[in-house]
């Protein structure tokens, strides 16, 4: 966490600003919908979307924000939760960064109406400020997440996933969020300008690596983060997988794609997929090309001249494929 609190140094206030707006944002008339925002606020994560938004509108505004900064940075992370409420709906899942998710304190009906709640509070607060521009980059988001997630749920059916599908997977699923938080940022302080679809392409090559190294850790100790071999019970078909099915002889691809397809709840099957992807160099090869995302994200910083805000913005880059969870 050390690291998280450096890459805050610079907007240490902003984010503190954030915060009051933020909660504010979520206020309703309705006693029951107070009760579970609050819960939702007091158990927030790193608010590594924040941090983006705010790096990024600094860094091309020598260091300075605006209001539309701050509602950039509150409408996207009121999307960005009202999906993740959804998520766990979807998952059935009753975890959320080991709390309770809000469908298991208070079932899915309520959890689905949150989730409604928090997505139009994000829309209003744009259309209510005149802030189409950003409203745009949002919703963009939102529809790129549910077409991946969707294309997610499609491929995983026929366990027939490309290199080139993989990509666009988690570029709409996981990198599109990241994206809109950086054009946001930028959008907010400069818009129409070059800069906002610079930030963009950095914030989607942040989000590459970022997902790369989140299945990376399906194949690493328990101790990293979530339990191995996960993602191979889910039938998930991550890159370090699809590099070995695609460079394996017939009866391994055979036997692979039935483990994965039949076998995917047998832990002894599963570990032995896990070894098998590790011995013909799958980690090896999507470590490679985490890297290559995030060389081209550091590529993109260098056009900038140097301050507090691109060093912060290069230690984010570097975190997401250094973290250990």
């Amino acid at each position: 966490m050390k690291v998280v609190s450096q890459i805050k140094d610079p907007i240490r206030t902003e984010m503190e600003l954030f915060e009051s707006k933020f909660r504010d944002s979520m206020s309703s008339q309705v006693a029951l919908l107070n009760r579970i925002t609050y819960y939702i606020v007091n158990r927030k994560g790193k608010q590594m979307r924040p941090m983006f938004v705010f790096l990024c509108a600094k860094l091309l505004n020598d260091g300075q924000v605006n209001e539309r900064t701050y509602r950039g940075a509150s409408v996207i992370e009121l999307i960005h939760t009202a999906t993740l409420v959804h998520d766990d709906v979807v998952d059935e899942s009753n975890k959320r960064r080991g709390f309770f998710s809000i469908n298991a304190l208070w079932k899915n009906k309520i959890a689905v109406l949150v989730g409604d709640y928090l997505l139009s509070k994000g829309l209003l607060l744009s259309i209510d400020h005149g802030d189409f521009d950003l409203l745009r980059i949002i919703s963009v988001a939102v529809r790129e997440m549910s077409e991946g997630e969707l294309l997610q749920i499609e491929k995983a059916r026929r366990l027939d996933i490309t290199e080139d599908i993989y990509y666009d997977i988690i570029r709409q699923k996981t990198a599109t969020l990241i994206a809109a938080c950086c054009a946001l940022g930028a959008c907010s302080v400069k818009p129409g300008s070059s800069d906002v679809e610079t930030f963009r392409k950095f914030g989607e090559f942040c989000g590459m690596a970022f997902q790369i190294k989140d299945d990376l850790f399906d194949y690493g100790t328990e101790q990293i983060g979530k339990p191995t071999g996960i993602d191979i019970k889910e039938q998930k078909m991550t890159l370090p997988l699809i590099h070995v099915l695609n460079n394996c002889s017939n009866k391994e691809k055979k036997w692979l794609i039935n483990s994965v397809k039949n076998h995917n709840q047998n832990k002894k099957r599963v570990k032995e997929v896990i070894s098998f992807v590790k011995d013909r160099g799958g980690l090896d090869y999507a470590v490679s090309k985490m890297l290559v995302f995030k060389e081209q994200a550091l590529r993109l910083l260098e056009a900038y001249p140097p301050s507090s805000y691109r060093s912060a913005l290069e230690l984010m880059v570097n975190y997401v494929v250094e973290r250990k969870k």
